[in-house]
């Protein structure tokens, strides 16, 4: 029987070397042993996901071989997650994720997207080049407690400038995200963001802390 340590290791590195069915068995044999399936998620499928990032961002591997490795990293979740259970009462949140208006970059979007969905969040993906006002419009549709923008160059990046205004403008409750190369978290604090997500791996996090922030803002009203 293979420990939970080499389980992990073998999912991590299923997810890395984009191989699905070491991925799938590795998830089973998981499962079948009795590990909690969100540990396995969280630090096998994801964490093989944060290293995938790490080599895209080196140039290493390129848009091809992270939606190869994206493909086995939900052929594990599909193994895996029907077995969390849902977090009574817990965290069960949803979040609206784009990449700004005139900027067509959107692979470390899918990335956070991705980290979002393995964490069991409800994730609105507007995808990329989105107009400012569908931020605040889907946001208001969905009633979702995180916005999350996405900027590759600076020339866009202000645009973000104008969608937290915005959205702040008619919702203050709503927790603000942005990440991106040019975005740094003294730019997200300039623009009124809530959080500042510097890579994928972190970007679930940093979303569940600004929730437990606005939650105790909201019961100090």
């Amino acid at each position: 029987m293979a420990t939970k340590e080499e389980l992990l290791e073998k999912m991590k590195n299923g997810v890395v070397e984009y191989d699905e069915e070491a991925v799938k068995e590795a998830a089973q044999q998981a499962l079948d042993d009795g590990y909690v399936p969100l540990e396995m998620i969280m630090d096998g499928l994801a964490a093989g996901m944060e290293v995938v990032g790490e080599l895209y961002d080196r140039n290493e591997y390129f848009v091809p071989e992270v939606l190869m490795c994206a493909d086995a990293l939900y052929a594990g979740l599909g193994i895996l997650r029907p077995h969390v259970p849902k977090q009574e009462g817990g965290l069960n949140a949803q979040v609206v994720i784009g990449s700004i208006q005139g900027d067509v970059h959107d692979i470390g979007k899918n990335l956070v997207k991705m980290m979002f969905d393995v964490a069991g969040w409800e994730v609105h993906d507007l995808g990329r080049d989105v107009p400012l006002e569908k931020f605040v419009e889907e946001q208001m549709r969905t009633d979702s407690e995180v916005v999350a923008m996405s900027a590759m160059m600076t020339t866009t990046m202000l645009g973000m400038k104008k969608v937290i205004k915005m959205i702040k403008d008619k919702n203050p409750n709503v927790a603000i995200m942005l990440g991106g190369a040019p975005v740094t978290k003294d730019v997200a604090n300039l623009f009124g963001a809530d959080g500042y997500a510097e890579s994928a791996g972190n970007a679930v996090s940093e979303g569940i802390k600004m929730i437990g922030r606005l939650r105790e803002m909201q019961g100090k009203k």
